[in-house]
């Protein structure tokens, strides 16, 4: 799995510096879909395993070809369809849904080079769905995410037990894009249930409105909560102390007359806190330190400048992002301090170079 992972996200780093350089839909397919198939073992130049231009017969159309197709005894196993890296993907599925009943694959993937979305026939046979139970964005790396793309690979390659866990995938996937719509607008329904057991009155319109607000709120507050006493619980394994850590970020904001504007906020404090958390296997907590900046927060290596592990941009009214110092500068969006918690590998990797 190590190996695998590596690949994968050397290959992610490759693509995200590439990504504004690639212009079309040809070299889309040459500099990022076919080394992603390469990374997962199949022989991208062997036509008995991997072939281009593959023919798919539509009905009375003939001659209508899918980009690729992984084959398995000779016969498709994988139709591959490719767009290029500067499109989105939503209006090109129909495409594959028209190739898939007509060949023996078990699984269609749709990608730009940068998205993969993974379709089969759960819901009727030989008729491809409408709706993926599997994505993988190479620029949001999960590593659940990369133990399900390794199932793929050529060398674990099982058709009958992919099947059997794509449904729980799929719904796992719908579930979660529900919750996180009502994380961020909570629908009438959702407020109802929620308070279906707080509030004994009536759910009117009125009351809905009036606790639209409220669960929003407790939402966030719950999901910080949680954060918190995660963080607390893993600070408490090595010996530093959360009230500790708060006051010496406090203090040091408080010290600094050379730029009195700067104003530290509880999602920078978290943001430094979660990293101290993340390397606590491979350094002492005490040798990071942090330095506020007016327009992102430092968090550093032995409080030196030239040793700055990763950048959080927390305060801009766009996206929040992580930079981090490695060769390429690798920057990743992300929704809230929590997600700092996916790049640790990355925030390993970086700070081993200064060891």
């Amino acid at each position: 799995m190590e190996n695998f992972a590596e690949q994968i996200k050397t290959l992610a780093k490759r693509t995200l510096k590439l990504k504004d350089s690639i212009l079309t839909e040809e070299a889309t397919k040459t500099s990022v879909v076919m080394p992603f198939f390469q990374s997962l073992g199949y022989d991208i130049f062997n036509p008995e395993e991997f072939i281009p231009e593959f023919t798919a017969d539509v009905g009375i159309k003939k001659g209508e070809k899918v980009d690729y197709a992984i084959l398995q005894n000779g016969n498709p196993i994988i139709l591959i369809e490719a767009k290029s890296i500067q499109e989105k993907l939503e209006k090109h599925d129909s495409q594959l849904f028209r190739y898939f009943g007509t060949t023996t694959a078990k699984f269609a993937i749709l990608t730009n080079g940068i998205t993969y979305r993974f379709y089969t026939d759960l819901d009727e046979q030989n008729k491809m769905d409408s709706i993926p139970f599997f994505e993988f964005n190479m620029l949001d790396i999960r590593d659940h995410q990369l133990i399900e793309l390794q199932k793929f690979a050529k060398s674990n390659f099982d058709v009958e037990h992919i099947i059997n866990t794509a449904s729980e995938l799929k719904y796992t996937n719908e579930i979660k894009q529900f919750l996180r719509t009502q994380w961020e607008s909570p629908s009438d329904d959702f407020i109802k249930l929620i308070i279906s057991d707080i509030y004994p009155g009536l759910k009117t319109k009125q009351v809905v409105e009036r606790f639209s607000g409220i669960v929003h709120k407790s939402l966030k507050q719950f999901m910080n909560d949680h954060l918190n006493d995660k963080l607390k619980s893993a600070l408490e394994t090595t010996n530093v102390d959360v009230s500790k850590a708060i006051e010496e970020v406090a203090v040091s904001t408080e010290t600094s007359k050379n730029e009195p504007e700067i104003v530290t906020t509880e999602e920078e404090i978290e943001g430094y806190i979660t990293v101290k958390v993340l390397l606590k296997d491979i350094i002492p907590t005490e040798r990071i330190f942090h330095r506020d900046n007016q327009s992102y927060f430092n968090i550093l290596l032995d409080d030196n400048i030239r040793k700055w592990i990763c950048r959080l941009y927390l305060n801009r009214s766009s996206s929040k992002t992580i930079v981090l110092n490695d060769e390429n500068r690798t920057t990743y969006s992300i929704d809230s301090v929590s997600d700092i918690i996916k790049y640790k590998d990355e925030l390993v990797n970086v700070t081993k170079n200064f060891l």
